[in-house]
């Protein structure tokens, strides 16, 4: 696939997620019924991995429309928090029961949920796990639903590194700082390479970006052409990455890993462009993540849940 396509498709799935933060979409009116109102607020939806975790949550929904209307909401780019705390104040406005949601900043979304608690909302974090400190200095509990992503991390560097001499330099394109995901993504990467190693010359913050992360790794290759592999935090930063070691030229030599399987990946698979993925179940994530709130609102217990990652390679 060549460059421009790649391109043309975050425009379009931009635009997309802008109609969605926007207007949202909804399987009812938070006033209309007796049924409980969900909200699942997710990061930006020019990433396939939350259109996927959208489309989990509305199947959900259609399966079991007795059961709770749904509100879908995104934000237009992984870093605009501003954006997200004000999905989370519109859906307290609109007199939500409950706010599923995968923060874009695990420690300045805080203050808001804190308001969404306090007015009588059930907040059940999915994907990206706020941070344990700040929560326990607001005094608040909120139960995380979600993968290890660490322990992801380090399957899909492991992979690599089998693929790769000790000693051997490679580079990681992280995410987003503030994301506790990311930081664990990182630190997963790093517990593969130390393990094999294998040296890690360069790590710099794609902010989960394909452009972003394309301009990152080509300054990675120009400064450190003994790299052999970059290992990106995400598909879509790892899609960048492919873009830069095929305008460097050296498509074949340098091995690219990603996180996600978004479906824009599976053909690199195929190809050996992209020597590996996670895939940590973006539907199924948001479905457990809308069961749990629901357990609440029925009096149920508030628990955390780990869910499954998968490691994703060339068949």
């Amino acid at each position: 696939m060549k460059r421009d396509s790649f391109f043309i498709n975050i425009i379009m799935l931009t635009i997309f997620g802008f109609f969605l933060s926007s207007c949202g979409q909804n399987s009812g009116d938070s006033g209309d019924s007796d049924k409980p109102v969900v909200a699942l607020v997710m990061k930006s939806l020019a990433n396939e991995f939350f259109k996927t975790m959208a489309d989990g949550a509305e199947k959900h929904q259609a399966a079991n429309p007795d059961q709770y209307e749904l509100i879908v909401n995104g934000i237009r780019n992984e870093t605009d928090l501003t954006a997200q705390v004000n999905l989370v104040e519109q859906m307290v406005s609109r007199g939500v029961d409950a706010i599923v949601i995968a923060p874009a900043d695990s420690k300045a979304l805080a203050p808001a949920l804190k308001r969404a608690i306090d007015a009588g909302v059930t907040v059940i974090n999915i994907d990206n796990q706020l941070d344990q400190d700040v929560l326990k200095e607001a005094s608040l509990t909120i139960p995380f639903v979600g993968p290890d992503n660490r322990e992801g991390a380090r399957m899909v560097g492991d992979q690599v590194a089998k693929q790769l001499q000790k000693g051997d330099a490679v580079a990681i394109i992280e995410g987003v700082p503030t994301a506790f995901n990311a930081v664990q993504r990182r630190l997963g990467f790093e517990d593969a390479m130390e393990a094999a190693g294998i040296k890690i010359v360069s790590s710099q913050s794609g902010s989960w970006e394909m452009a972003k992360a394309n301009t990152v790794a080509s300054a990675m290759l120009s400064e450190h052409p003994e790299i052999k592999a970059i290992l990106c935090a995400n598909d879509s930063m790892a899609l960048g990455a492919v873009q830069a070691v095929k305008a460097a030229g050296q498509n074949g030599k340098i091995l690219v890993a990603g996180f996600d399987n978004i479906s824009a990946i599976n053909p690199l698979i195929e190809s050996g462009e992209v020597a590996a993925t996670a895939d940590q179940h973006g539907d199924e994530l948001a479905v457990f993540g809308i069961e749990a709130a629901l357990k609440i609102l029925d009096g149920g217990e508030s628990v955390n849940r780990k869910t499954r990652v998968d490691l994703i390679t060339k068949p």
